[in-house]
């Protein structure tokens, strides 16, 4: 799994600085990209591509990474336990398309009912069409 390793490093500095800032209800720091990762391609910046997510094998390697799963499980459960359900105000735009994005890869690839209950809350249960494209997946 070493090729997560840029995930782990980029978040050593960064991940509690993100759950707080979700736990507080409002994103403010410049995290996205490797917190909730989306496929690459979605985003054409160096960021996007650099932490983009390449295909479904590598967003489960993310999922069974014993740190990177743990963080992301843990952060999708603060965006629920904010009580918000409103995803511009959390994350400012376009972190709400990115996190839409996330949230539909790794509901993809896993089935886990975390990720569908930030659907269904923040997104009205609408998946990102262009992710499930991309995954060769029909969108919902």
């Amino acid at each position: 799994m070493d090729e997560l390793e840029r995930f782990v490093r980029a978040q050593q500095h960064s991940y509690a600085q993100a759950l707080d800032e979700i736990r507080a209800g409002r994103k403010r720091g410049h995290w996205i990209w490797f917190v909730f990762p989306q496929l690459k391609g979605l985003g054409y910046s160096d960021m996007s591509m650099f932490y983009g997510i390449a295909d479904a094998d590598e967003a489960r390697h993310y999922l069974a990474h014993p740190l990177l799963g743990a963080r992301l499980r843990e952060i999708t459960a603060a965006l629920l336990e904010t009580g918000m359900d409103d995803p511009i105000a959390l994350m400012g735009r376009p972190d709400d398309l990115k996190l839409c994005s996330c949230m539909t890869l790794f509901e993809a690839v896993s089935h886990e009912p975390l990720f569908t209950q930030v659907l269904e809350r923040f997104y009205h249960g609408k998946r990102d069409g262009r992710t499930l494209q991309m995954l060769g997946f029909n969108e919902k």
